[in-house]
């Protein structure tokens, strides 16, 4: 009995490194993030209800295919092509930036076929 009650127990301890579930996937994008996401969403498609839907729906998509790590990867490739310089020509030219930037690509296609 102490044994199985031990077991229960450690069952019920979260263990560190362990892959996160389909909820803490969902969830582990922070409000802002998400409200970033939405603005920058419906100022490009429209200030409406339906669009306030529709975009909500389409970082849900985004969010549910990607960590948010992978997320904000993609995000500062994105920012740091807009600077200028040498320096910068890693982020706009290096295979490894150009996957981080597809995986982003091929999620919001994603999103714009279920949500749009």
């Amino acid at each position: 009995m102490r044994g199985v009650l031990l077991s229960v127990v450690l069952a019920a301890v979260p263990v560190s490194g362990m892959a996160q579930t389909a909820a803490e996937r969902l969830n582990d994008f922070p409000t802002a993030a998400r409200a970033d996401y939405v603005f920058a969403c419906m100022a490009a498609n429209g200030q409406s209800r339906e669009m306030l839907e529709r975009c909500a729906c389409s970082i849900d998509e985004v969010a549910s295919i990607l960590t948010y790590d992978a997320y904000l990867e993609a995000e500062t490739v994105l920012s740091m092509r807009r600077v200028g310089g040498e320096r910068m020509s890693f982020f706009k030219s290096s295979a490894m930036a150009e996957e981080i930037v597809a995986r982003l690509r091929r999620a919001q296609a994603e999103a714009e076929i279920v949500c749009f």
